[in-house]
């Protein structure tokens, strides 16, 4: 049995460097040849290996990574939504591709902190002060509905401006407040902030995220960050201008770090979590991921830490990525998330209560929620990572073809045969019986599960783990068809299963990787 490994691997993982040695084992009984091929497009080794000890191999240690010898602290700052605006497209995508490269670095043994750092912070919470006073919400209402009417708020006060030029102003004064450190506004907002968080986490639940720790810009107000502020005067990172505002030169271009009257930006703020983020965690790596119009103030943040001189400033990472063109409800009028996901399943109850094969209750809307979010991750995450695309509702969750419905059948079809199949699982595998070309081929695809996480790991691509399960799927498909377990040979039926039952392994890992919530019934 022919198999291939990347020379990265080795390099990168193993810290094996001449491939001269290795092309000097000498064939025994597992290893029976060794080459290398080389060319632009693959760097690779190549392995003619014993087919039963290979088998053997693959079955009791497929599902599990083996190699990390050096694991990193990482920290990964993604989702983080404003509270002054709808939880839009870009931190779905946010939210959904920094859960899968928590959860693949988790998976790979490295110490992983997820951070949703929330916008709280800025004139236009101001905004929603005067908005909330001015349509006379009370604590009640907030509570009960905190993201749309703090929205609602926003844009009533926006529009109210357009008319009144002291409602600007107002804004301006209630944040001002905030600023400063008023009690009584500090309360009033905390409280907000603690209701949105609330609502937040259960839509968060829903798509099967996580976080370690919910960061606020206003940790770091003007009142909390005045050490960070003064270093950045006293190394003369910035420089004030004739309006009295704080600016400093990058590319040539000019950055407003400090508002005049003292206040602070996005960058300010940005900056100051950094350095508090490295004080705490002593990461290897922090990783920010958000899209690529932010690509310019990332930059900037970088360039300031160098100028702080901080030997640090280089483990910053931008994780880019593109947008979502035309996402919303069909009737088109949708701006919250969480009115997405509910759309995405009552198409999937109906399409449950049209499908033979269901086999849940029609009422266990957590099933049907649980699909349409598996066919919102999987729509997403099989794209190229910097690229935008089109979000169509008949492609997203339709039943045939590539999507996230297919993932979790496959998942649920292997567990109703060991439930139903009669079966028990032998104790140990015995290769010698599984002689089916339809097993070579599924050993070679369950066998490629580590060499994809590295891959996908390395170039932060989740399209490169989508498209393997894809694959690995129709391979236990044409294997289902062949590899009869009911009705064979009792000991050839339960090694049959026993490799059957180790392909969901992998399967299920990969799909948990990716943060969906894998199924046994549907």
């Amino acid at each position: 049995m022919e198999m291939t490994m990347p020379l990265e691997v080795l390099e990168n993982n193993l810290g094996i460097t001449n491939i001269t040695e290795i092309l000097k084992i000498q064939p025994d009984d597992i290893i029976k040849r060794i080459s290398y091929g080389n060319n632009r497009a693959n760097r690779n080794l190549q392995f003619d290996v014993e087919r039963n000890i290979f088998i053997k191999d693959v079955i009791e240690n497929c599902a599990k990574p083996d190699f990390n010898l050096k694991p990193k602290t990482i920290v990964f700052d993604y989702s983080s939504p404003n509270i002054a605006k709808p939880f839009h497209f870009g931190h779905l995508r946010s939210t959904i591709i920094g859960n899968f490269l928590s959860n693949l670095n988790k998976f790979l043994y490295n110490k992983v902190t997820r951070l949703n750092y929330l916008g709280d912070w800025g004139t236009q919470f101001g905004f929603i002060k005067v908005g909330i006073d001015e349509l006379k919400f009370s604590e009640h209402d907030i509570r009960n509905n905190p993201l749309k009417l703090l929205y609602e708020s926003y844009v009533y006060a926006n529009k109210l401006a357009e008319k009144d030029s002291t409602i600007l102003e107002r804004a301006k004064l209630e944040f001002s407040k905030l600023e400063v450190g008023s009690e009584d506004h500090l309360n009033f907002w905390k409280d907000y902030m603690g209701f949105t968080r609330d609502e937040l986490v259960g839509i968060y639940k829903r798509l099967g995220v996580e976080f370690d720790e919910y960061n606020y810009e206003s940790m770091y107000s003007s009142r909390n960050i005045q050490n960070v502020i003064q270093k950045l005067k006293d190394r003369k990172v910035v420089q004030q201008d004739s309006d009295g505002k704080h600016v400093a030169l990058v590319d040539k271009k000019t950055v407003s770090i400090l508002k005049s009257d003292g206040s602070t930006l996005y960058i300010t703020r940005d900056i100051a979590a950094a350095i508090d983020r490295f004080d705490k965690y002593k990461f290897d790596k922090m990783y920010y991921v958000v899209d690529n119009s932010q690509s310019d103030h990332f930059k900037t943040l970088k360039e300031m830490l160098h100028r702080l001189d901080l030997p640090w400033a280089n483990r910053l990472h931008h994780v880019k990525f593109g947008r979502i063109r035309g996402m919303s409800t069909r009737k088109g009028n949708a701006i919250f998330l969480k009115d997405i996901l509910d759309e995405c399943r009552e198409m999937m109850i109906q399409k449950q209560i049209e499908s033979p094969t269901t086999k849940v209750k029609i009422d266990d809307s957590e099933t049907s929620d649980i699909l349409g979010v598996s066919c919102v991750i999987i729509n997403d995450l099989k794209q190229r990572r910097q690229r935008d695309y089109d979000f169509n509702w008949e492609k997203v969750l339709q039943v045939q073809g590539d999507t996230g419905i297919k993932l979790q059948y496959v998942h649920c079809r292997l567990h109703s045969l060991e439930e139903n199949c009669g079966v028990k699982l032998p104790p140990q595998l015995v290769p010698e019986v599984l002689v089916e070309p339809e097993v070579t081929n599924l050993i070679k695809s369950v066998a490629k599960f580590q060499d994809i996480l590295y891959r996908t790991e390395e170039q932060f691509e989740a399209c490169i783990l989508v498209t393997y399960l894809f694959h690995l799927c129709n391979d236990i498909n044409k294997a289902l068809k062949v590899l009869k377990v009911k009705g064979a040979d009792p000991d050839i039926g339960a090694q049959r299963l026993l490799l059957l039952v180790k392909s969901r392994d992998v399967l299920h890992a990969g799909m948990s990787i990716l943060g969906l919530k894998p199924l046994k019934k549907m």
